[in-house]
């Protein structure tokens, strides 16, 4: 105990009340209690004001009269003679009495009659009455109030002025888990800890001073007897004062209302629940990225279910390799893909770092939770626990410094298979999990689950997709005498398409130039691009013009298995004379870009994509000047859905106009990519040729 702490209750050293002159009461002159002095021989020797009021005689009229003769009826004379004989003698008599009041009624009246001393030996009797109906009237009221405080389900409670306990009833001893003895005398504030009650003090302290009521205060509070659990209650205080105004202390009631507390709590932590749900479905795998999607399960987890949320996921199950089952005493390797904290404080640190590849022994927790695809609750974390939890004693070390006390595991579940596991922490959050939060986690894990195997799949296909698509383009263009060519293949961040390129050498010198896009993504896409740059190679070597070799291309798509539909532009160009020829199947135009000149896009009639059918492809021919730069690419570097493509061109065409003269075509390339214009969600195929030798670099002039 600290030395400014309270006594506890019980121990012999409450505080009591300092000793002092008691301030008078008003129950006497509620009860206007009548005195009067007889002498041994029954008459009136001193009379007090409210035997006047009570009997009707005044002092003058009393004194020195028989007291029977003056008060009592005739019929009643020879019994009060007797009982006062009695009282002489040294008894004591009480009871009910009539009395013949002034105004010739007759009255029932309480007495009390005793025997008096002078200090001569004399001899009185001093009888004390109240009206029986005032006497009655007060008894009820006590009475009455006196059952209503003990019987009251709600706790009561008078304080003095000093805020004091003057009374408690059995109610209030329950809710405070104390006898009255241990109350008594004492303040709210050494019978109860915590600064709800130092504020609950100074409320009273207000009420005392102002008198006005304060009604229905809700507050939690924990109890002296109860520390561990709270208790929420209703407080009312008021003003106690007697009929002069005189400020007698403070009533307290206390209505318990914890189990409704608790059910409001369990109903707005249930609706909390849903919502964390439904907040799940709109945020957990808005993408198929896989990092991304386990950080949106912890970022949902944090700080709703928890205060840190770390998950792990089986690294085999990564590399896309089959999900590993893990036997019994078999360590398990996992590889953290996302960490979410509520505060950036130690505990960060003591969770696996993003991306870094971590084995835990079969006695971990989370090795377990793996293991039997189940979740794993710990209540109340003990620092052996915390061994079983983290990854090293360093970490269980500054787990336990952040305030870890309560943990729980959900095993990431999709289709069957145990792919990782979601580790939750309670730092700051003093309630330990429940069952309720488990199956909340469970519920979250599994939607989680089947995003990030869907992420995984995913991953698994797009990377071999590309593998694909890699193997299907051209390494590098082949080196043209008299045309300088360079080339670019982009994959898109997330889904690979069928974006392709090609340089094929023709007869006579000549070179084919052809950029194309399968609509689609996937495997798919690849596999169908494969098959029509082997078709534009062989259609080539027949010397052909572009627009026929389009038209033997749309047929072949329209005659394959499989519907499909792909956009292309086909040039074929003679380094020599400078004469290009020039075919579209619904793709955007090439950009020309002739030495000193502005930056154009070649007018070609419109046609429709391959695998449409029903339009005739046309050539267009166009004479180029040595140093013409000509570049062919796929909408994936122009195209922007929060922008229009005219706008995506237009910038195209400026960068290739100002970077491109007496800069090499690998650099324009770069510069191109580098400029921003492709979209993440798209494919990118850029062709660069330029008419006449390599040119020098040199930068500086061009840039002056």
């Amino acid at each position: 105990m600290r030395a400014h702490d309270p006594p506890p209750p019980g121990t012999g050293r409450e505080a009591r009340p300092s000793p002092g002159a008691a301030s008078p009461g008003g129950l006497l002159d509620l009860l206007q209690v009548a005195a009067m002095v007889l002498d041994r021989t029954g008459h009136i020797v001193l009379w007090s004001p409210e035997a006047e009021r009570l009997f009707g005689y005044s002092a003058a009229e009393a004194l020195g009269q028989n007291a029977g003769l003056l008060l009592v009826a005739p019929d009643k004379l020879e019994l009060v003679t007797e009982l006062f004989k009695q009282v002489r003698a040294g008894a004591i008599w009480q009871g009910v009495f009539p009395i013949v009041h002034a105004d010739g009624t007759t009255r029932d009246v309480e007495f009390r009659n005793m025997r008096m001393h002078d200090v001569d030996g004399g001899v009185y009797a001093l009888g004390l009455g109240a009206d029986l109906s005032t006497v009655r009237r007060v008894e009820t009221d006590m009475a009455l109030s006196s059952s209503l405080v003990d019987q009251s389900p709600i706790g009561l409670a008078v304080f003095d002025t000093d805020l004091r306990i003057v009374r408690v009833n059995r109610a209030m001893e329950e809710l405070h888990g104390l006898p009255a003895a241990a109350m008594l005398g004492r303040r709210v504030r050494e019978i109860s800890r915590g600064s709800e009650f130092r504020a609950i003090e100074a409320r009273m302290r207000e009420v005392l001073e102002t008198g006005e009521p304060l009604l229905d205060h809700d507050t939690v509070v924990r109890t002296y007897a109860d520390q561990e659990h709270d208790h929420a209650w209703s407080i009312s205080y008021y003003r106690i004062q007697d009929a002069t105004g005189r400020v007698l202390g403070l009533a307290a009631s206390i209505a318990d209302f914890t189990e409704r507390h608790q059910a409001a709590e369990e109903i707005a932590e249930a609706r909390g629940r849903l919502a964390v749900i439904a907040e799940a479905g709109t945020r957990i795998g808005t993408t198929l990225d896989l990092q991304q999607t386990a950080q949106e399960l912890a970022s949902v987890v944090v700080p709703t279910l928890a205060d840190i949320a770390t998950v792990d996921v089986l690294d085999e199950v990564l590399r896309g390799g089959p999900v590993p089952k893990v036997r019994a005493q078999q360590s398990a390797e996992f590889r953290a893909l996302a960490v979410a904290a509520a505060d950036s404080g130690e505990a960060i640190g003591a969770v696996d770092p993003v991306g870094e590849l971590a084995r835990y022994t079969d006695d971990r927790l989370i090795t377990k939770t793996v293991r039997e695809g189940l979740p794993v609750v710990v209540h109340r974390v003990s620092s052996r626990m915390l061994r079983r939890i983290a990854r090293d004693d360093r970490a269980a070390a500054q787990l336990r410094r952040a305030g870890a006390h309560s943990y729980l595991a959900a095993p990431l579940i999709a289709r069957g298979e145990v792919l990782g596991v979601v580790g939750m922490f309670r730092t700051r959050n003093q309630k330990p999990f429940d069952d309720e939060d488990r199956t909340l986690a469970l519920e979250l894990a599994a939607r989680a689950a089947i995003s990030i195997d869907n992420a995984r799949l995913y991953a698994g296909e797009r990377n071999a997709a590309l593998t694909l698509q890699r193997s299907l383009l051209p390494h590098e263009p082949p080196r043209v005498d008299g045309m300088e060519i360079s080339a670019r293949y982009i994959p898109a961040v997330r889904e690979v398409g069928g974006d392709w390129y090609d340089v094929l050498q023709l007869r006579d010198g000549k070179v084919g130039l052809i950029v194309g896009d399968v609509m689609g993504k996937g495997l798919h896409a690849a596999a169908i691009m494969g098959q029509l740059r082997t078709a534009t190679r062989a259609f080539s070597r027949l010397d052909l013009p572009p627009h026929e070799v389009l038209a033997h291309l749309d047929n072949i798509t329209g005659s394959a298995e499989g519907d499909f539909i792909a956009t292309c532009v086909y040039a074929v160009c003679d380094p020599a004379t400078g004469r290009c020829l020039f075919s579209t199947a619904g793709h955007l135009p090439p950009v020309l870009v002739p030495p000193g000149g502005r930056a154009e896009l070649i007018d070609l009639p419109s046609a429709v994509p391959l695998g449409v059918g029903g339009i005739r492809f046309r050539t267009v021919e166009r004479k180029l000047s040595e140093g013409t730069l000509l570049a062919l690419f796929t909408d994936g570097l122009v195209e922007d859905r929060r922008q229009s493509i005219d706008v995506g061109l237009r910038t195209l065409m400026r960068v290739l106009k100002l970077k491109s003269r007496r800069r090499t075509l690998e650099d324009t390339c770069d510069v191109v990519l580098g400029a921003g214009l492709q979209s993440p969600d798209d494919d990118v195929a850029l062709l660069l040729a330029r008419m006449g030798a390599p040119a020098a670099e040199d930068e500086a002039a061009d840039e002056s």
